[in-house]
């Protein structure tokens, strides 16, 4: 499969994501799924009743580039890959998803405190017969946090469209003392495993 294409389509809102991408050179255009916000979510992200973390970042990363190729098709727009991916949190079997209020927050925190969790992204690539992805999985372990260094994290914007309420490019790399895997895996794209799949569509890196 060969793409001749210089840029890619990047069908995500986060801007973590757009700083990974121009970190390493790779060009992009946003693909918008939703003209309307008021229609809610692109990709419903719930969790099934027993689903393990790891078929869930992956159950979710392929969803949302399943929609993002039909999308992209119906709109007669230039194919090209498109990328998509997901992250998430785990530890204890819990999946730690966006946090939607302070008490949610405070208590994700609380539970990461001290301790070593997961963080899995699993990016993916679809373009004409091609749909994979794959999954980096990194462990991060958390300082003990004290009930005030807690409550003024939660005091700021970070926690709050972040799985597992914390970003490590942000004011939580204070809390974090050690981890194994990739850092940009899990800031929400991991670079090595993105080039490999855009490779596997043609696409030069």
């Amino acid at each position: 499969m060969k793409s001749h294409n210089k840029k890619i389509y990047l069908a995500s809102k986060s801007p973590r994501r757009r700083e990974l991408l121009r970190q390493v050179g790779i060009d992009f255009d946003l693909l918008s799924l939703r003209s309307d916000p008021a229609r809610g979510i692109d990709v419903p992200e719930d969790v099934f009743d027993g689903e393990l973390a790891q078929d869930y970042v992956v159950r979710v990363a392929l969803e949302k580039g399943a929609f993002a190729w039909q999308v992209l098709q119906q709109r007669r727009q230039p194919l090209r890959p498109v990328l998509t991916a997901d992250t998430t949190v785990t530890i204890d079997g819990d999946i730690l998803g966006k946090p939607g209020d302070l008490a949610e927050a405070r208590a994700m925190l609380e539970q990461l405190s001290g301790r070593t969790h997961q963080v899995l992204t699993t990016v993916a690539v679809h373009y004409t017969d091609m749909a994979e992805h794959l999954t980096q999985v990194s462990n991060v372990r958390f300082a003990k946090l004290t009930a005030q260094q807690i409550a003024a994290y939660c005091a700021t914007s970070e926690p709050y469209d972040k799985a597992g309420g914390y970003g490590i490019q942000g004011l939580a790399a204070l809390f974090i003392e050690h981890i194994e895997g990739s850092h940009s895996g899990i800031m929400g794209l991991p670079i090595f495993e993105t080039a490999v799949l855009l490779r596997k569509a043609g696409f030069q890196v």
